[in-house]
């Protein structure tokens, strides 16, 4: 792996009542690379995630972004850290009253005091760049799954950030929609130059465009490494998981 280490998780825990979900995660999110942290439904992915931008504060443990701890932020600091994150959640999470215009600028007219003037070319400007030209003024239940996403990937990158995280960006998608967005988030790290985080139980599709993998099981990241690493090694855990089969050492409930 190259680059320095953007983001580093170290023994994070967190726990919901009785529900122990991180058990001491330890993971390096290294720059401008795409890493993707798979597990299976309910493991605590997103959970994680999360952690990441602290919507969610670890019982314990600590996440540094660019040596800085996240956790320990509060008000105008942790807004600081954060302006340098963009999210694209499940489902695209657009506003049904707004315009796709008004949905992708909302993060500049909150934030920011650029004119309309200048606002109105940024949101052209990203709209372009994940291929939805010209749809300003129509309203995300005009927009198909994909389109939403697309839209929701436009908002999350108007501001310029250094890391984008997506949570299940293909979720709900059929096949020929998770290749497209797949690619645009290959686009968005070659063309911005961002480090990438990904939630994803698309196994395929993540060990073609991954740089690195991550597995979280029972609470913690069991393998992290290159696909084709991860894709070569012998534990029966990782091997059922990438096979995607109900035999083997994960209990199917």
């Amino acid at each position: 792996m190259s680059g320095k280490v953007k983001i580093d998780i170290r023994g994070v825990e967190k726990s919901f009542g009785d529900n122990n979900v991180l058990r001491g995660v330890d993971l390096q999110i290294r720059e401008g690379e795409i890493t993707v942290i798979i597990g299976r439904s309910g493991e605590g992915k997103s959970v994680l995630l999360k952690h990441l931008i602290s919507l969610i504060r670890p019982d314990r443990g600590e996440v540094l972004v660019d040596g800085e701890n996240i956790s320990a932020l509060r008000g105008a600091h942790l807004n600081r850290v954060r302006a340098k994150f963009g999210m694209l959640f499940q489902g695209g999470a657009l506003f049904d009253s707004m315009t796709v215009g008004e949905n992708v600028s909302f993060p500049l007219r909150e934030h920011t005091r650029m004119t309309q003037r200048e606002i109105s070319a940024k949101v052209r400007e990203k709209l372009h760049l994940v291929g939805l030209d010209g749809i300003e003024d129509r309203m995300p239940s005009q927009l198909s799954g994909g389109m939403q996403k697309r839209v929701g990937l436009a908002r999350a990158i108007i501001r310029e950030p250094e890391i984008l995280l997506y949570d299940e960006p293909t979720t709900g998608l059929d096949p020929i929609l998770s290749d497209s967005i797949d690619r645009l988030i290959v686009r968005m790290e070659e063309s911005l130059n961002i480090t990438s985080v990904v939630i994803s139980h698309d196994i395929k599709h993540a060990m073609e465009f991954a740089h690195s993998v991550a597995m979280l099981h029972e609470g913690k990241i069991i393998a992290h490494g290159p696909p084709g690493e991860i894709a070569g090694m012998e534990n029966p855990v990782i091997r059922q998981f990438l096979a995607g089969s109900s035999e083997g050492p994960i209990q199917v409930l």
